[in-house]
């Protein structure tokens, strides 16, 4: 999802001239965004191609904002729904017991929480990311009894009235009409400006009694920041956040949403630094086939809620356990880690291959996925015309930073050699053209 911080928002594409787009322009909302973007009507989809109903074929490197790891219609995942369904099973359960839901829970702290010493609760909490965020802050706040929280120039942690007031976008709040609250926004450790000492300025923050800045609940930052621009954390700082969340008794929340289940290469991006969050939020590909699912994760001793104090209608998406037990399997296969590995070493030799080419662009990510900031080398006119570009040649790119003059790579994790060389190739002649 792009939201640039502030200013004009980059020009979108011409519509398709053959395509019926009618009963969306009569019926549906100006605030569409991604249909103006790459204006086609999508018909089918499978792995990492979408097919238009014109007949014409896209690769996805954008796989849903990160929603769609596995690729389009996985075929193991979509066997175990089928089962499902052709068995009756139950589609909706609010926060009942079920079996889909008794199998996703022992599925996840099998392959997901043990492996990794994570002894956390899982929440359910609605069926999209902000739903986990808002739950998280939440319950921070009624955990620790202080209402401030510390975030980050850059973050992006969704739409809704409290994830926004932790979302550094002016844009985004001001549509939401959304203030600052009782959050208190610090550089990231890197950004548009270049590196900053963030952590010693929360420290001098919190040792000034007249900083006018209280001991907050919690901090909440994401491991790698997608929308703000794809910047990855260091090991080494987020270390050193752990430790001073830790010293001063505040939260530490660790926003997964996008950067999570294998998208850096391991199953939470934060694992690289082999520090334990005291709470983590976690969507999109969870779901394990594009279906909605939100989690919130917490240590048991922060478990405060009483009955019914957070609730939500589709907290109990039960295909969407369906989906996140099969994947869950997925990742007890060799076959996924080595694939994986191999795809994530590709799109680092592509990273190497563009810095060496073109020295201006700056070039980040971790995993598979992959930021090219143009900030320096045409900044977004340029990026927008390499999206138009790799559209126009059959490949589907999102931009994100804070004018989209960065472009984003999000291949599906299980997309084979022949589809991604393919379109790594339409990316560097997009680069190319002047």
């Amino acid at each position: 999802m792009t939201i640039a911080a502030d200013g004009p928002t980059v020009p979108l594409h011409e519509p398709d001239e053959n395509a019926d787009f009618k009963v969306f322009e009569e019926l549906e909302s100006e605030v569409r965004m991604y249909c103006r973007k790459f204006p086609v009507v999508f018909e089918r989809a499978k792995g990492a191609e979408l097919y238009t109903e014109d007949g014409r074929t896209f690769l996805d490197f954008f796989c849903g904002a990160g929603t769609l790891n596995y690729g389009h219609n996985n075929d193991f995942i979509k066997g175990r729904l089928a089962e499902y369904l052709a068995a009756d099973g139950v589609t909706h359960g609010l926060d009942m017991y079920t079996v889909a839901k008794r199998q996703f829970l022992a599925a996840f702290a099998e392959v997901v929480l043990r492996p990794r010493g994570l002894d956390y609760k899982v929440q359910f909490v609605g069926p999209t990311g902000t739903d986990s965020v808002e739950a998280a802050l939440k319950l921070a706040r009624k955990a620790t009894g202080r209402s401030g929280v510390i975030a980050f120039t850059g973050a992006y942690h969704g739409m809704s009235r409290g994830s926004l007031a932790v979302t550094g976008s002016r844009r985004a709040r001001r549509a939401g009409g959304v203030s600052g609250q009782d959050v208190t926004f610090v550089p990231y450790e890197d950004g548009p400006q270049g590196g900053f000492d963030s952590l010693g300025y929360i420290e001098r923050l919190l040792a000034d009694p007249s900083s006018g800045v209280e001991v907050p609940a919690a901090v909440i930052v994401e491991p790698m920041q997608m929308e703000g621009g794809v910047y990855p954390a260091s090991a080494e700082w987020l270390r050193g956040l752990r430790d001073l969340t830790e010293r001063h008794e505040i939260l530490l929340i660790l926003d997964e949403i996008q950067s999570g289940c294998g998208r850096t290469g391991t199953f939470f991006c934060f694992e690289e630094s082999g520090i334990t969050p005291d709470i983590v939020t976690l969507s999109k590909s969870i779901g394990g086939y594009g279906l909605p699912l939100s989690l919130t994760l917490f240590r048991r001793e922060l478990d405060v809620w009483e009955p019914g104090e957070h609730t939500g209608t589709f907290r109990g998406n039960q295909l969407a356990f369906v989906a996140a037990t099969a994947a869950c399997e997925l990742w007890r296969q060799d076959t996924l880690h080595a694939g994986l590995a191999a795809a994530s070493a590709r799109l680092d030799r592509f990273r190497t291959e563009l810095a060496a080419v073109e020295p201006a662009l700056k070039v980040r990510g971790r995993g598979m996925a992959l930021g090219i900031d143009t900030s320096g080398a045409g900044g977004s006119e340029r990026a927008d015309r390499v999206q138009r570009y790799a559209f126009e040649h059959g490949l589907i790119v999102e931009l994100c930073g804070r004018h989209d003059e960065v472009i984003k790579l999000l291949p599906p994790l299980t997309i084979d050699t022949a589809r991604f060389d393919r379109g790594l190739d339409v990316l560097r002649q997009a680069l190319l053209a002047p």
